[in-house]
């Protein structure tokens, strides 16, 4: 187990991603996301020191949602 792997998995937690990198995922820019937490659109975990941080698999779950209804237009 490599030392990036041990601070993003600690006993097989959830991995926490930044708003840039969920911006990423979503195409848009990461004020948007910071934006949808602030709305309840998506779920965010403050860090001791005031930033963001989302749960991958929730993140990646509403991005599946999304895809689907886009798809299904």
């Amino acid at each position: 187990m490599t030392a990036s792997t041990q601070q993003t998995h600690p006993n097989n937690q959830d991995q926490l991603l930044t708003p840039g990198e969920v911006a990423t995922l979503f195409r848009v820019d990461p004020k948007t996301v910071t934006r949808w937490a602030t709305a309840g659109r998506i779920g965010s975990i403050r860090t001791p020191g005031g930033h963001r941080r989302f749960r991958e698999t929730e993140v990646r779950a509403l991005l599946a949602e999304l895809t689907n209804d886009v798809g299904s237009l």
